[in-house]
């Protein structure tokens, strides 16, 4: 059985951005999401994309 984690509050550092995407790219990050260690969500793939896209350019 899995344990679901408690979502709580966000961190009050943080703001949410809402983004539309094709149906092309969301089946493309489920499909990473397949093949992750972790099962992320589809935020937190999106967050670690940006993450990487920033640190890659030096801004992150």
């Amino acid at each position: 059985m899995t344990v679901k984690k408690k979502m709580g509050r966000p961190p009050e550092d943080t703001s949410p951005v809402m983004v539309r995407m094709s149906n092309d790219m969301i089946k493309e990050i489920d499909a990473f999401r397949r093949i992750a260690e972790d099962l992320p969500t589809r935020p937190e793939v999106i967050r670690r994309a940006v993450a990487e896209y920033l640190q890659r350019h030096g801004r992150g």
